[in-house]
């Protein structure tokens, strides 16, 4: 978390837990049960509600007051439009796939691509091993891996067929159980003139799927 000065010094896990859970939810109420769960899990202490608070207090201290609004029991963390990556890449997101759906696929892809250009690394890594992390990132990573395939989608249909072997190497090599890549590399494959490689790709692609 950055303000205009720098990066904020955010205290203990517990702490960045609560602001990471926040910004999931920005602009959303959300229970104190919802924040408690995410903070303790299913063993919170007798003092949950208390150090809830405390921990709220010490966001509001750190943001600024009217960051953090109490809404329908809960509390919302407020956010501009521009300020948060995750809805930036959403926003442009819906605008590449627009754009694309208008038959406009020049633009279609540029906007994809700088929505996926917002994204470092997996969603929520440093808060792996936390109560709510895992199903949250999986939704996040989720999306950003079926707008990398519309992208890739979009470049193949503006010819850029063998520009993309590379990439789509790599995606399958990270990515082994993912059937869209895995047909995305034979369709570029082939259109590159490599009709061999893409058969192999093909064989690969069966074994890996039918092991599994």
């Amino acid at each position: 978390m950055e303000d205009d000065g720098g990066a904020l010094e955010l205290g203990g896990e517990k702490q960045r837990v609560l602001l990471a859970f926040l910004l999931v939810h920005a602009n959303q109420p959300v229970s104190p049960d919802q924040l408690i769960e995410a903070l303790w899990g299913g063993e919170p202490p007798r003092s949950a509600q208390n150090a809830l608070q405390v921990r709220v207090s010490g966001l509001r201290k750190l943001l600024g007051p009217d960051r953090i609004a109490t809404r329908a029991g809960g509390y919302a963390l407020l956010v501009e439009a521009g300020e948060l990556d995750s809805l930036r890449f959403e926003k442009l997101a819906a605008e590449g796939i627009q754009s694309l759906g208008n038959g406009d696929r020049d633009r279609g892809a540029k906007l994809l691509r700088e929505a996926l250009g917002l994204w470092r690394g997996s969603a929520l890594a440093d808060l792996a091993f936390e109560p709510f992390a895992a199903a949250e990132a999986g939704l996040l990573d989720e999306h950003r891996l079926a707008v990398l395939e519309q992208r890739i989608e979009a470049d193949l249909a503006r010819g850029l067929d063998a520009d993309l072997i590379g990439e789509l190497e790599a995606l399958v090599a990270e990515n082994a159980f993912r059937e869209r890549f895995r047909a995305l590399l034979m369709l570029a494959l082939y259109r590159a003139g490599r009709q061999a490689e893409a058969l192999d790709a093909y064989r690969q692609a069966r074994r890996t799927l039918v092991d599994e």
